[in-house]
Parts: C-alpha cells; structure tokens; sequence
C-alpha cells in the first residue's frame, strides 16, 4: 500500500514499436490473429476502393444531395434551413460549453477556424460566407458557454439546457412551417434528411418524460395506477412498430372527428413516441431498482417531501446509472424513423428510393443505399460519442 507522503511511479511512455509489440504481437496467437485481420481488412479496404474507381457513378449522390438533406422544401425558402442550423449550432455550442469545461487552446483553434473562413467568404461568395457566419456562431456559442461557467461558476447554468433547447424547437418548427409572417410550407414538402432528424428529435424529446412517468407509475403503491402502466407497457412491447405506425397513420383520422384530423408528420411522431416511451419506461425501472431502499428512507427521515427524494436523490442516481441504455434506445428511435417511408412519408430512405426511380440513376442501388447507410452511421456514432463523454463526465461505472 502506498503511503500518502510517497510518490506514485509515473507511468513509461511506450514508442510505436513497444506499443505494437506489447499489444498485436505478444505472442504467436495474438501476431497470427492480427496478420489475418491486416489481411481482411486490405481485401476488403481493395475491393472498395476497386469499386468506387471502376464502378461506381457518385453522380447519383452528388446530383441529388439537395434532395439527401431537404427533399422538396422550396427553394425560395431555403434560408430558413440556414437559420436553422445555425440556431442548432448555438445551441449545441452552449450546451457543450455548459456540460464540459472548453480548453483555451480549442477556443482558439475555433476562433482560427472562424476567421480562416471568414477570409475565405470574401473571395468565394455565398457559400463561404454562410460557413463563415456558422463557424463565427459556433464560436460566440463556446464563448457564451465559457463566459457563464467562469464568471458565475456557483448559479445552476444547467438548468438554461432543456429552457433553450425548448426554445430552439419552437423557433425550428415556426421556421419550417412558417406563420406569423412567413410563407406557410406544408409537411408534404418536409423531406429527407431533415425529416427524419426532426422526427427523432420531437420523438425523443416527447417519449423520454413519458417513459420516465410510466416508470414511476409501474412502480406505485396504486394498484390502479400500477396495473394500467403495465397494460400499457407490456402491450405495447408486444407490438411491432410497424403495426403501431400503420395504426397511428390509419386508425387516428377513424377515432378523430372530422374537423380535428391531424397531419401525417405528426401521427407519425404519436407513433414513434408510444412506441418507444414503452421500451424507455423499462430501462428507466431498472435504474430505479439498482437504488438502495436506504438512500430514500434516510432522505425521508431527513423530512424531505416524497417529490424532493424522488427529484433530487433517486431519479438523478437511477438516470445516470443507465445512461447507455437509454442512449441506445435513441439510437434506435432514431434508426427507426426509417420505417416511416411505409405508411408514406419521406424521409431519408424513401427519399434515397425516390431518386432511383430517376431514368438516368435506375439501378444505382448501391451508390444510393451506401450514401444513405453512411448519414445514419455518422448521425448513430456522433450520439454514441456524446453518451460516452457524458458518461466520463458523470464518471460513470467510477468508483
């Protein structure tokens, strides 16, 4: 045991050729396994690259990609998608700043990046000086963030995350519909890639608190309350979503009255969000139980108020203990607004089908569904990366 006035052995830093050695070729197992793997990986990297140079037409995806991102949404209209983004990006730049403590060096390294662009917005037009103006923004956003952490470090700035996140989503939502002074622009033109990312937002933002209150409620002393969350839950678990899609495009308009139909986009929200809050309410539950029924009484004996134990002391511990699931359940909300394009709304892959069906690009399935798998791999990995860095914040699985 080391005493607490000795110094800690600082650890050898290993060079390439040590770290190789140590770790792909230990031993004759461990080389032979990782010549075969080389091996697999040039084959494949080969045949790749032998497709994309021979066979492959990138016209397909190049010609198109106003159609990848925005489908049909009116030309005309397209700076509000650039307010948009640009609301988005503030708005993760201050979230981030707010969760992270920001290095100053990568601060400057944003800064350069700003001004790089912004040189460049001179001489290039339009599109230069909009990633100019993106970048500038992103890093007011980082500054904004770091400033609040800094200047008043003891006020609860976490609590501004969901307030502005609530207020980007309306302003997003007034900016693509329009109203109160824009152009309307009905959701049959709400297409592509923003389809299916505004879909999984709303979905996720709705079904989250709602798995969260069926968590609590299957777990109530009220056998009415009790029973009807699990009804609900193990039923809708024993459904496939397809059928809760087609049941939410089909049988909503059948129940509503005739003057109160609601859009297509947004029964397809009901759909996704009943859906998953289901699967949600369960990995919820299990956080819930991995609490010592200790942790509650004691809070109670302190004379605190059962919402005070559960808001301050059980969910903040039940939530942080199932992180990964929860996040892996998004990914999947996320993955599956793809199953939309069945009951006729087209997002990212009925938008990737509906380019095929052009006479020139017939056939290009390849080209189309690689491009289409590659936007949902980089939307899946980035959230991925965002619950690990929360998760190494929160030292999650740190004793």
């Amino acid at each position: 045991m080391i005493s607490p006035g000795a110094q800690r052995p600082t650890q050898r830093q290993l060079t390439v050729s040590q770290w190789l050695g140590q770790n792909l070729f230990a031993t004759w197992s461990n080389t032979l396994l990782t010549l075969v793997c080389l091996a697999g990986l040039g084959l494949v990297g080969g045949m790749i690259c032998r497709w994309l140079l021979l066979y492959a037409d990138l016209a397909v995806i190049s010609t198109n990609l106003r159609l990848f991102w925005v489908g049909r949404y009116p030309l005309a209209q397209t700076w509000r998608l650039w307010g948009i983004l640009t609301i988005a990006s503030g708005t993760l730049a201050i979230s981030w700043t707010l969760l992270v403590s920001l290095q100053r060096r990568t601060l400057m390294a944003w800064i350069a990046l700003g001004l790089v662009n912004g040189a460049f917005s001179l001489a290039g037009g339009l599109t230069w000086g909009i990633i100019s103006g993106l970048c500038l923004w992103i890093v007011g956003g980082l500054s904004l963030g770091q400033f609040l952490r800094h200047r008043h470090p003891t006020l609860p700035w976490l609590w501004l995350l969901p307030v502005q996140w609530v207020l980007a989503l309306v302003t997003t939502l007034w900016l693509l519909g329009g109203g109160w002074g824009l152009t309307p622009v009905s959701t049959a033109f709400w297409n592509g890639l923003l389809l299916t990312v505004l879909l999984a937002v709303i979905s996720i933002g709705l079904s989250f608190p709602l798995g969260i209150l069926l968590a609590l409620g299957r777990r109530s002393s009220l056998p009415v309350i009790r029973g009807l969350c699990v009804i609900y839950i193990e039923g809708m678990r024993g459904l496939p979503l397809i059928g809760v899609l087609f049941m939410a495009q089909v049988m909503v308009p059948l129940v509503l009255p005739p003057s109160m139909q609601l859009d297509q986009v947004l029964r397809g929200i009901i759909g996704l969000t009943l859906f998953s809050a289901a699967y949600l309410a369960e990995n919820v539950r299990g956080g819930l139980q991995s609490i010592p029924p200790g942790q509650t009484e004691a809070a109670q004996a302190l004379g605190l108020s059962a919402p005070l134990v559960l808001g301050l002391i059980v969910l903040p511990q039940a939530l942080r203990a199932v992180i990964p699931a929860l996040v892996g359940q998004f990914i999947g909300l996320f993955k599956d607004t793809s199953l939309l394009a069945i009951v006729g709304l087209v997002e990212l892959t009925r938008m990737g089908r509906s380019i095929l069906a052009q006479p020139q690009f017939q056939g290009r399935y390849l080209e189309v569904y690689l491009f289409t798998g590659l936007i949902y791999w980089i939307c899946c990995y980035g959230l991925s990366m965002g619950s690990r860095r929360i998760e190494a914040i929160l030292k999650v699985g740190q004793r």
